[in-house]
């Protein structure tokens, strides 16, 4: 059975390339647009990975890690974030809501993601 993955992001471009390269690559995926979106989603599909922007409406990244991660169902999700900001400006979210990964939009192709993806969730 196909890996399921969570994408939020609100940019529908880059959520359209992201969805349809973890598509050719295999996954299932589900989208949100927001954080709000991505909660529900999450406790609807149980994913096997959450890919997170951080900018986001409704409920930012960092607001909905915090809520994922006081849910016991998510202890052990895997989480990505994707953002073009600067991930020094993140080490202590990171290390506290243990994501196993930072991305810069602006420097990651859809193929790199996808790969690791693939390695986190072997």
């Amino acid at each position: 059975m196909a890996k399921k993955i969570l994408l939020v992001e609100d940019d529908l471009f880059i959520l359209d390339i992201y969805k349809q390269k973890f598509i050719q690559k295999g996954f299932a995926v589900e989208v949100a647009t927001d954080g709000e979106m991505a909660l529900d989603k999450a406790r609807q599909i149980l994913p096997d990975i959450l890919l997170l922007d951080i900018l986001l409406p409704k409920m930012d990244g960092w607001e909905v890690l915090k809520n994922v991660r006081q849910d016991p169902l998510f202890k052990d999700l895997k989480v990505v974030m994707i953002s073009n900001l600067n991930i020094q400006d993140y080490q202590n979210q990171m290390k506290e809501f243990n994501v196993s990964k930072y991305f810069i939009k602006a420097e990651t192709t859809p193929e790199e993601l996808a790969n690791t993806i693939k390695e986190l969730l072997k």
